[in-house]
């Protein structure tokens, strides 16, 4: 059977109006590679640097019935963010993550666009002074990169510790942001 692409967006939006879609998810090409969007009603839920394995994931904790629709605001801000007209983002999150992650991800929202914070940093900033690798695992598991800056949380002695997007793309975004690393 082929379907029009009109008829393919009627169907679409038919679907999603009809409240038959738990949540709606883009593939959208970045100056870092292709990342994963995923939006429920609710708002952001997810960006992955490897768009292959996240709709699963996501369709595992958000529900089964997923639809590819454009996520045009969430797209805008980070078009702008990459072409660095945006320092924060408006967007509005749905995070289903534990209360020490939810906690964790509140405090890293807030470290300014440019700047860089350690683990053990943030770990004293969340009142868990002693926690740095437990900071380290929500930084692996943070369900909104970029969003969510874990790119601007570095090493103790400064370095660049882990990233899902690979070292590379944490040194890319921290350069697009104008962070410096201390010495």
């Amino acid at each position: 059977m082929n379907v029009t692409p009109d008829l393919d967006a009627r169907f679409r939006a038919a679907a999603l109006a009809a409240g038959l879609v738990d949540v709606r998810f883009d593939i959208v090409p970045s100056p870092v590679g292709d990342l994963f969007l995923a939006a429920t009603s609710k708002g952001l839920c997810r960006i992955s640097f490897t768009p292959d394995s996240a709709e699963e994931d996501v369709a595992r904790t958000f529900g089964v019935k997923m639809l590819r629709l454009p996520l045009d605001t969430i797209r805008r801000e980070l078009d702008e963010y990459f072409e660095g007209k945006r320092h924060t983002f408006d967007l509005a999150l749905d995070l289903r993550v534990a209360a020490f992650n939810e906690a964790v991800l509140h405090e890293l929202a807030r470290v300014p666009y440019g700047r860089v914070e350690t683990y053990g940093g943030l770990a004293a900033k969340v009142g868990r002074p002693k926690a740095a690798r437990a900071i380290g695992t929500v930084m692996n598991r943070n369900p909104i990169p970029i969003v969510l800056p874990c790119h601007r949380i570095i090493g103790a002695n400064g370095s660049l510790t882990g990233y899902a997007g690979g070292l590379p793309v944490k040194q890319a975004l921290l350069d697009l942001e104008g962070a410096t690393l201390p010495l």
